[in-house]
C-alpha cells in the first residue's frame, strides 16, 4: 500500500522515476513516428512517387 500524506493524498513518486517514464514515453512515440514514416516512405516509393 502507498504511503499518504497527512492530507489524504497519495505520497508522490521521486523525480527520477517520474522523468525515466517521461523519457521512455517520449522514446516511444518518436520511434513509432518514425516507423509510420518509413513505411509510408516505402509504400510511395513502392507506388512510384519517389523523387528524382
Amino acid at each position: 500500500m502507498r504511503k499518504k500524506h497527512e492530507s489524504g493524498a497519495p505520497a508522490q513518486k521521486p523525480l527520477w522515476k517520474r522523468m525515466t517514464w517521461l523519457v521512455l514515453i517520449w522514446s516511444a512515440s518518436v520511434l513509432a513516428l518514425g516507423i509510420v514514416a518509413w513505411l509510408l516512405r516505402q509504400f510511395m516509393s513502392a507506388a512510384g512517387l519517389a523523387t528524382p
